[in-house]
C-alpha cells in the first residue's frame, strides 16, 4: 500500500489523517527527555483480539541488524475451538501488512469479517507481523528511533531482514512450514524474497492480495505528482529520516501536493486506492484511529523509484559509484520474479478498480509467472474491488477469504 499513489491505500490514510487531525504535532508518547516510549501501553492483542474471546500472545523478535519487531500470535479459534482443531497440530499462517500501516489492519472488522480471526476459527495458528518503524516495532538493540540512523533502510531490508527473522521464529516455534498472506507492500517483499530463492524452504504457499511488483500504470494525478517529488526532491524538502504522516513537515508536504491544479483531493479514498465498493464508515474510523504509521523517508524514495523506473530493483543510491560500493555493480540489482520456483503454490487476487495494484501491472507480473507449473498458480480477478476492499471490505470473507482457506487446504 503506499503513500504516493503507488501504495496508496496508505496514501488514503495519510491524506485523510491530515483532515482528521488539524493539529499536526506528533501524538506519540514521549518521556521527559524526548525518547519515544514503545510499544504503547495497550497492545494489539488487548485492543483487538482478546476482547472477542481469543487467546493472543505479544512476542518480540529481533532481526539480524538489531530491530526489535512486535508480532502477535493467535494460536486457536474463539474459546479454543476452530474447524479442524482438536488435537491436530495447527498450521501456522503469517499475515504481512503494507507500508504506513501495521498489523492492526487485519483486525479492523468484526471477528466474522477479519481475516486473522477467520483463519483462527478455521483451525489455523495465526501470526501477525509488524515491520520496523511502526508503533509496536519502533525499537532497536542500540539505535534511537529519534535519530536518523534508525531510519536508514527501505523495503529491501524488510525483505532481507524482517521477513526472515519472523519466519525463522515461527518455524522454530512450530516446526512447520508456514502459509503466507501479504497485502500490497506485503506482497512486494514476499515476491522479492522468493525471487532470490529465500524463505521458500520455510513457506508452504503464499496468498498475495493486491499484488505489487510493477507500478507503471497509475492513473491518479496525485500519485504521479507525489512519485516525481519523492524521487526528485524529497530529501531536500524534508531533511528527515522518518516519514511520519501525522507530523508537521509531512503534513505540509502533502497539503502542497493537493494544491497542484492537476490534483483532486476531495474524494481522497477513491482518488488514491480506486473506488472501493465494500467499506463501511465504522471500519474506516477504526482504521484512522490506529493508522497511518511511520516508515523511513528512504523507503518512500525507493517506492517512488519503482514507479519511475518500471522495474523491481534494489534501492538506487543515485550514483554509479555509490551503487558500486553497495552492490558491486553500477546499477541496482533487479529482483527477477521469474526465478520464483515454478512449483511454489501462489494465489493472487486483484481488483478491477484498484488504482495502486493496477490490472495492467498485475498482468505484467503474471507474465513473469507464465511458466509456473499447472495448478500451482491460482488467480482471482474481482471486477468491483479496489485496494482497501481486500483487507477492510465487509464482503471480503465470502469473496476472497473463503478462497484463501480453500487454497491453503489444497496445499497442506
Amino acid at each position: 500500500m503506499g503513500v504516493c499513489k503507488f501504495l496508496g491505500f496508505l496514501w488514503v490514510v495519510v491524506m485523510l489523517s491530515i483532515q482528521q487531525y488539524p493539529a499536526f504535532g506528533s501524538s506519540r508518547l514521549t518521556s521527559d527527555v524526548g525518547v519515544v516510549m514503545n510499544p504503547p501501553r495497550l497492545g494489539i492483542c488487548a485492543s483487538a483480539v482478546t476482547k472477542y474471546g481469543y487467546k493472543c500472545q505479544e512476542i518480540d523478535v529481533t532481526t539480524e541488524d538489531g530491530y526489535i519487531l512486535s508480532i502477535q500470535r493467535i494460536p486457536e479459534g474463539r474459546g479454543g475451538g476452530g474447524v479442524g482443531g482438536g488435537r491436530r497440530k495447527r498450521q501456522p499462517v503469517l499475515l504481512q501488512h503494507g507500508v504506513l500501516v501495521d498489523g492492526m489492519t487485519w483486525l479492523l472488522n468484526s471477528p466474522e469479517q477479519s481475516l486473522a480471526l477467520i483463519l483462527a476459527d478455521h483451525g489455523y495458528d495465526v501470526w501477525i507481523a509488524n515491520t520496523r518503524g511502526t508503533s509496536f516495532s519502533r525499537r532497536h538493540v542500540s539505535l534511537d528511533p529519534d535519530k536518523p540512523e534508525f531510519w536508514n533502510w527501505t523495503w529491501d531490508e524488510i525483505a532481507a531482514r524482517d521477513l526472515p527473522a519472523v519466519i525463522a521464529y515461527i518455524f522454530q516455534q512450530t516446526s512447520q512450514k508456514i502459509h503466507y498472506v501479504g497485502h500490497s507492500l506485503g506482497t512486494l517483499i514476499a515476491l522479492a524474497s522468493f525471487s532470490e530463492r529465500k524463505q521458500i524452504d520455510k513457506v508452504k504457499s503464499a496468498a498475495l492480495l493486491s499484488p505489487i511488483a510493477y507500478l507503471s500504470h497509475m492513473t491518479t494525478a496525485l500519485g504521479v505528482v507525489a512519485a516525481k517529488v519523492f524521487v526528485g526532491e524529497i530529501t531536500i524538502v524534508f531533511g528527515l529520516a522518518e516519514f511520519y504522516p501525522k507530523g508537521e513537515e509531512v503534513s505540509r508536504f502533502l497539503k502542497g501536493l493537493c494544491a497542484d491544479p492537476k490534483v483532486d483531493c476531495y474524494d481522497l479514498m477513491s482518488a488514491i486506492t480506486g473506488k472501493n465498493c465494500c467499506l463501511n464508515g465504522s471500519t474506516v474510523d477504526a482504521f484512522l484511529r490506529s493508522e497511518p504509521q511511520s516508515t523511513s523517508t528512504k523507503n518512500m524514495v525507493h517506492l517512488a523509484q519503482t514507479v519511475r523506473d518500471g522495474i523491481l530493483a534494489k534501492y538506487d543510491y543515485g550514483n554509479p559509484v555509490f551503487n558500486l560500493e553497495h552492490y558491486g555493480v553500477p546499477r541496482p540489482p533487479i529482483y527477477n520474479i521469474s526465478n520464483i520456483p515454478k512449483d511454489f503454490p501462489l494465489f493472487m487476487s486483484y481488483g478491477g478498480q484498484d488504482a495502486l495494484s493496477d490490472p495492467k501491472d498485475v498482468a505484467t507480473l503474471l507474465d513473469d509467472l507464465k511458466w509456473h507449473d499447472e495448478g500451482k498458480l491460482s488467480v482471482q480477478y474481482i471486477k468491483d474491488y479496489a485496494h482497501a476492499d481486500f483487507i477492510m471490505g465487509v464482503t471480503a470473507k465470502d469473496v476472497i477469504y473463503d478462497k484463501i482457506i480453500s487454497f491453503f487446504t489444497r496445499n497442506q
